[in-house]
């Protein structure tokens, strides 16, 4: 039996449509319902559906008083605070394209993204990094004027039409923006059973930044198209405290990366009586962490497989069939293969390429101004992932690992040429190379190897420069001195022999 499974249809996407009214629609019937809580140990910031669509379509008409027109970007520098949502949706709202980014980034690296896309305004939060770039700056001060300002109309138009930018990083060490249409939240209603098991009864916190997708879909958008309550940690919040957090809010899902259930399970966890089960995504959630956290707290958690360019569309769920490993079902409505060298379907039971219909209503429009990298990823009727599976006979899937060199910090996918790029001109440094290595039982962190100049850099001064340049999760945490990196026939660099030099 061939490894294909065609879920399909998917319920179309209404036309015309906008993401801003969609996501909030669910909240008119309840307009004086809690859509959105930022919470803190001692005090929850409260937003009601009719307080949160107001000033969405407040900021709405600021951001269009100022001159903007629909599709010009707009870039937010903002972080886990209320600004982020009112600011991306207002975005939506009046036709516009936001592009979240995160707060840790550096001025080089956000002025690189800056250049790609060209934004007509950025919204920045006081103290975060700025792009070099000329366009104009509006303050989180002035954002909070928006919010009582005359409603701006919605912007509908065709699904199919840009609706914003994600970044991630690409394998040629330049991160990516990629654009996802108007339709695809919309498609993300798939989840909803095979995934979340959402209800609109539900209190869902999310432990990640907004600015990534997992976080965005997931902890806000989804929770209110459904007409639930999506519970934010406030900025600065030590991850420790989300337990108590979790308790004190009534959560009864909680979402985050696998790396969150390893730490909280360093310490005793109290009762969690509402919860009724965790979400994983963004990396593989290691077997050993699922039964740890199942045995402290008898609470499960169900894993998804997926990506930014298309979010999740494997899954496990609480109202669907998972295995001991974590291996999920391709989501009711999805079309996947697992594709061999010659791009069709291998045997069932046979490793090979996850592949996404290109057809899916999630799948995103391509990546901005890169167009060759776009059509490389495509193959006929397929998407092709770059993550290695198997489909077993009853149609589970098993993730192997990636087939490309791509690391996975914290469940940010980051380039190693981007780490080896930011290292150019390093002091001490001729020749370097980032890995993603092993460190202990599901745990893996970003590595890097280097052959030193005359003098040798210290560690503490490698770190230094880290800092200075690259985000926190793209730092590396191990420096690794050697006399050569090894290399191929070709003088390609062997980044495999790395890892296995380091398992040895």
């Amino acid at each position: 039996m061939h490894a294909l499974i065609d879920n399909r249809p998917a319920p179309a996407c209404p036309a015309p449509f906008n993401v801003a009214q969609y996501v909030l629609s669910a909240g008119f019937a309840t307009p004086d319902k809690i859509a959105l809580q930022v919470l803190s140990v001692t005090r929850a910031e409260r937003w009601s559906f009719a307080a949160l669509t107001a000033a969405v379509r407040g900021v709405g008409t600021g951001l269009l008083a100022l001159g903007l027109t629909p599709g010009d970007r707009v870039l937010l520098r903002l972080d886990n605070t209320v600004d982020f949502p009112l600011a991306f949706l207002g975005a939506l709202a009046a036709g516009l394209v936001p592009v979240p980014t995160s707060s840790q980034l550096t001025t080089p690296e956000i002025t690189g993204m800056a250049g790609q896309i060209s934004p007509a305004l950025i919204i920045a939060a006081p103290g975060v990094a700025l792009p070099d770039h000329p366009a104009p700056v509006t303050d989180a001060a002035q954002l909070k004027t928006w919010r009582n300002l005359p409603p701006c109309d919605w912007h509908l138009g065709d699904p199919n039409r840009l609706g914003y930018l994600i970044f991630t990083s690409g394998t040629s060490g330049r991160p990516r923006a990629v654009m996802h249409a108007h339709r695809a939240v919309w498609a993300r209603r798939m989840m909803w059973d095979d995934w979340y098991g959402l209800t609109s009864g539900d209190r869902l916190l999310h432990a990640g930044a907004f600015n990534w997708t997992y976080t965005l879909g997931t902890g806000l958008l989804d929770p209110w198209a459904k007409g639930a309550t999506a519970l934010i940690p406030a900025s600065g919040t030590d991850p420790a405290q989300l337990p108590l957090l979790l308790k004190r809010f009534d959560a009864t899902i909680f979402a985050a990366a696998p790396g969150i259930y390893r730490q909280l399970l360093k310490s005793p966890l109290p009762p969690m009586p509402r919860l009724r089960h965790g979400l994983s995504a963004g990396e593989k959630l290691p077997a050993a962490t699922r039964e740890a956290w199942h045995t402290s707290t008898g609470i499960p958690v169900f894993e998804a497989l997926g990506m930014s360019e298309v979010s999740t569309y494997v899954s496990q769920g609480p109202n669907r069939p998972s295995t001991p490993d974590g291996s999920g079902h391709p989501q009711t409505g999805r079309c996947i293969a697992v594709l061999g060298p010659d791009n069709t379907p291998v045997a069932r039971g046979e490793a090979g390429e996850m592949a996404v219909s290109a057809d899916d209503p999630g799948l995103f429009l391509g990546y901005w101004g890169q167009d060759a990298e776009t059509r490389a990823r495509f193959s006929g009727a397929w998407f092709k992932t770059g993550d290695t599976v198997l489909m077993a006979p009853d149609g589970a899937i098993r993730f192997l690992g990636r087939d490309d060199d791509m690391m996975n910090a914290g469940g940010y996918r980051v380039s190693p040429m981007e780490v080896e790029a930011s290292f150019d001109g390093c002091a001490g440094i001729t020749e370097c190379a980032a890995v993603e290595l092993p460190v202990r039982a599901g745990v893996s962190v970003v590595a890097l190897f280097y052959v030193a100049g005359t003098p040798a850099p210290t560690e503490d001064a490698l770190a230094a420069h880290a800092q200075a340049k690259l985000a926190r999760y793209k730092q590396p945490r191990l420096f690794v001195a050697m006399d050569s990196l090894p290399k191929s026939a070709n003088n390609k660099l062997n980044r495999t022999s790395l890892r296995q030099t380091w398992k040895g």
